[in-house]
């Protein structure tokens, strides 16, 4: 393979991944909404958080050009936020 068919190849990767990481970024925008709840536990709370700050962070526990820990870790924590939110009670409608 030739330097152009690699570079076609990147370029289409590096292109999903930036279509992947502004869906990501939706979903966490939507989160947000999610951490105003009283019934989600703290803990689930705490743990997207720290992901987000994971992400943003200098820091990385495999350095890689592409973020993929970094997605990862906040596509867990961002699981476990929506799992909190499926646990939680369903809403008594009471007739007033």
């Amino acid at each position: 393979m030739d330097g152009k068919v690699w570079l076609t190849l990147a370029a289409v990767v590096a292109a999903g991944l930036a279509l992947y990481a502004a869906v990501l970024l939706v979903r966490v925008f939507k989160a947000r909404r999610l951490l105003l709840d009283a019934g989600i536990p703290l803990r689930d709370k705490a743990l997207f958080w720290v992901a987000v700050l994971y992400t943003i962070s200098p820091v990385d526990l495999i350095p890689d050009p592409v973020y993929l820990d970094d997605i990862g870790v906040l596509l867990l924590a961002l699981r476990s936020l929506h799992a909190a939110v499926a646990r939680l009670p369903a809403p008594k409608n009471t007739p007033s």
